[in-house]
């Protein structure tokens, strides 16, 4: 002991716990906790310890000595302080009253509440906390995350300095602790300015298990907990045949809280230097952004012969805007739009957000309240397509829908015990130049102008009677109103095309639909089989083939299908007639973990005039298994159990000769180290369609772990008919809980010209955790 100095073991409890808290409060909320390095500045520390003022205090100690003429205090031996939640061990803390500094020595260890542990020899701090000192400082935080260094310094409060600072967010090897992790960053310097929000890192090298991978003079980053700050963001590098190898450098600028921009300049070592710039900008109600881009191609011969992407030389995408904003709690108000010079610019360039082949440009309205909703959209679809003959080329044929409407309402109450709604669906569709689909003149799309109405009011109720039989009464009405303006273009059509420029329909049906399911069940298996019956009675559909039909042009007759009252798909055509629909489901359980489920039946036509067999300009019901009295036989089936193994078949049969008219059958195992998927589709020639020959597609996915964390992967599409490999994919990659890296090859081919050469890309995706992630997106090594 030095000086007069006293010893005691029990003192005034209020001067004890001054004391204590005194070092406590130093210790826990400013005592060099992990730097933003680890995801938390000091600053933010302090803030987020949230220290209760009625907060008790408990502290153990071998010792607790004062020295008068030192003016100190301490506790010395096994000392532990617990204070809301916080945790302090040490073998010693000493609190100097004259000069105000803080020190903690002796392995001392931090506790916070979020389970963050701070490790360290020696801590000292003024009791102001703007300036300190520690020594061999560690962190481990909840989020696995790791830091030390050999010594920090804290100067005025605002920078403080790690001296031989290494970071990682891989967990030590359980083996052997002392084994280099993964991936750690070390530098001779860590400087974080808690004014600035900066992180500098100072001669620092990345390291993967153990060896230098990349070297940094300097850099500087901003503090993990800014969640926006000016400064160049990640880089990305992908690679096309066409385009060559691409280097993606962003650079973002956060001028305000509420708007930003980002400005990213890519060069192709085949095609030049691309500029693409978005501004963003966010309000209470919602937000909206606009993107432009632009290149000077300095090789367009790269490209293939009759592309628009050879012709081009000069090319941009100008005004591409996203919003949307929450009017109210029902409302919501929005636009996805694109403008650019060519129809495939932003394809081929792939453009965040615009790259899709079909871009649907929208300015849309929606509300929803409970099971009623509106839905408002202005639409001009656009193809982008390489394609620069005009007499091939289908983008300038597609429409302006100017707009949609769909409506739904459901009454609040029962009305007669049962349920009633109410669909309200408008369309205005305008197309500069006629859609030829095949020289058969099938017409998909009519050169002018053509608008429909449609309303239709629905009751239905279910009675379930004894024995469990379900039935269904159903009452429906149905009005249209249809407008056609040739633009003076009559002539350039089929004489039975297009036969009115107006119509009003009237579609009434009554139904009844009849369900009985029947269970039987063992000890081993439980089964459901359920004969289903549908009865509808209609008039027939009026001025089929005489209208425009431009969106129930998909007609697909399957399993699913077979007990819609409408199987149209749209509402430019309506089912009329009358019909009946039967068959039966099965589903059943077993206990050894399978389950199975089944469906098989047939829908016949009765009465007046089958809607499938009358021809319109898309000849809709050709080749749909409809257009007989008599449809095909549809069914389904599907299996899987409890290890990752599924199955599933779905077909068409022809309802004489049982012949497949179309098929499809997919088999998955998902399942360690191995998951695979398969499957085949068939689909018979329909000549009015377009597809004069049978289409045959098989094609797969599979994945597989040879060690803990790697794991190979790959995918491929074959055209039986044309025997061309259309589509394959192969790559690697590798995942733990600090780092994900994976390496992709894609080829794709042309089914209809095998000759041409394949057209090749390679993508790469490597991701830090915590750090950031770098390579091209990551979506293209996903299969």
């Amino acid at each position: 002991m030095i000086g007069a100095a006293t010893k005691t073991r029990s003192r005034n409890r209020r001067e004890l716990c001054a004391a204590a808290g005194a070092l406590t409060l130093a210790l826990l909320l400013g005592a060099l906790s992990p730097t933003s390095v680890a995801a938390q500045a000091l600053d933010e520390l302090q803030a987020s310890a949230n220290i209760s003022p009625n907060a008790q205090m408990l502290l153990e100690a071998d010792e607790l000595i004062y020295d008068n003429d030192g003016q100190t205090i301490a506790a010395v031996g096994a000392v532990r302080i617990d204070y809301d939640n916080n945790q302090l061990v040490a073998r010693k803390v000493t609190y100097n009253q004259r000069t105000g500094r803080l020190f903690a020595e002796g392995n001392v260890e931090i506790v916070q509440p979020d389970g963050t542990r701070i490790y360290a020899d020696k801590v000292d701090i003024t009791d102001d906390f703007k300036d300190g000192f520690v020594n061999a400082l560690r962190v481990e935080t909840t989020d696995s995350t790791r830091f030390a260094a050999e010594s920090a310094e804290r100067t005025a409060g605002k920078v403080t300095t790690f001296n031989q600072g290494v970071y990682t967010a891989c967990e030590p090897c359980k083996d052997n602790p002392d084994k280099p992790p993964l991936w750690q960053i070390k530098a001779k310097r860590i400087i974080w300015n808690g004014e600035k929000k900066t992180v500098r890192f100072e001669r620092a090298r990345l390291e993967f298990f153990g060896y230098p991978l990349a070297f940094f003079p300097a850099f500087e980053i901003a503090d993990p907990t800014v969640k926006r700050k000016t400064g160049f963001l990640i880089p990305g590098v992908s690679y096309k045949s066409e385009l060559g190898v691409g280097l993606k450098v962003p650079f973002y600028l956060a001028l305000s809280p509420h708007y930003d921009l980002t400005v990213t300049g890519t060069g192709y070592h085949k095609q030049g230097f691309l500029t693409e710039a978005e501004w963003r900008q966010k309000f209470d109600t919602g937000e909206y952004s606009v993107k432009v881009a632009g290149i000077r191609q300095l090789n367009p011969d790269e490209f293939d012969l009759g592309t628009v992407d050879r012709a081009a030389e000069t090319r941009w995408m100008v005004g591409s805007s996203k919003g949307r904003f929450q009017v109210n709690p029902r409302w919501v108000f929005g636009w996805d739009l694109l403008a650019q010079s060519d129809k495939n610019f932003s394809y081929t360039y792939g453009l965040n957000e615009y790259n899709t082949y079909l871009q649907r440009n929208d300015i849309y309205l929606t509300g929803l309240s409970g099971r009623n909703y509106f839905d408002l959209h202005f639409m001009k679809f656009s193809l982008q397509e390489e394609t620069a003959s005009a007499a091939a080329a289908r983008d300038p044929r597609q429409p302006w829908v100017l707009p949609l409407l769909d409506y739904s309402w459901y009454a609040p109450n029962p009305v007669l015990g049962g349920e009633l709604s109410f669909t309200l669906n408008g369309q205005g569709i305008k197309r500069y130049e006629r859609d030829f689909l095949t020289a058969s003149n099938s017409l998909p799309g009519v050169e002018g102008a053509s608008g429909r109405v449609t309303g239709e009011l629905e009751w239905k109720r279910t009675f379930i009677a004894p024995g469990g039989l379900a039935v269904t009464p159903l009452l429906a009405l149905r009005q249209d109103a249809t407008f056609v303006d040739l633009e003076g273009n009559s002539a350039l059509l089929d004489t039975a095309a297009i036969s009115r420029t107006e119509a009003y329909r009237t579609m009434a049906t009554a139904g009844l639909e009849l369900r009985w399911p029947i269970l039987f069940s063992s000890t081993s298996a439980t089964h459901i089989l359920e004969p289903m019956a549908q009865f509808f009675v209609r008039n027939n559909e009026r001025f089929a083939g005489q209208l425009p039909n431009e969106d129930a042009q998909s007609m697909v007759f399957d399993a699913t299908t077979l007990f819609e009252r409408d199987k149209f798909s749209g509402f430019d055509r309506m089912e009329g007639g009358t019909r009946v629909n039967l068959g039966l489901r099965y589903s059943g359980s077993f206990n050894n973990g399978w389950s199975a489920h089944a469906l098989f039946g047939q829908s016949y036509h009765l009465g007046g005039i089958n809607p499938f067999a009358s021809a319109d300009l898309v000849n809709v019901g050709a080749f749909s298994g409809l257009e007989s009295d008599a449809s095909d036989y549809v069914a389904m089936l599907g299996t899987s159990n409890n290890r990752g193994l599924t199955f599933a078949a779905r077909g068409r049969f022809d309802e004489k000769t049982f012949e497949v008219r179309r098929g499809e059958l997919e088999v998955a195992f998902s399942g360690s180290p191995v998951s695979v998927s398969g499957r085949y589709t068939f689909i018979q020639a329909q000549p009015l369609y377009g597809f004069t020959d049978d289409r045959h597609e098989i094609g797969g996915t599979a994945s597989a772990k040879f060690d803990t964390n790697w794991r190979v992967f790959g995918s491929a599409t074959y055209d039986i008919v044309s025997k061309t490999l259309v589509k394959d994919s192969i790559g690697f990659a590798y995942d733990d809980e600090c780092f994900s890296y994976s390496l992709t090859g894609t080829e794709t081919r042309s089914s209809t010209n095998p000759d041409e050469a394949p057209k090749r890309s390679v993508g790469f995706f490597v991701s830090l955790r915590t750090i950031g992630d770098f390579g091209t997106n990551k979506s293209a090594e996903v299969f």
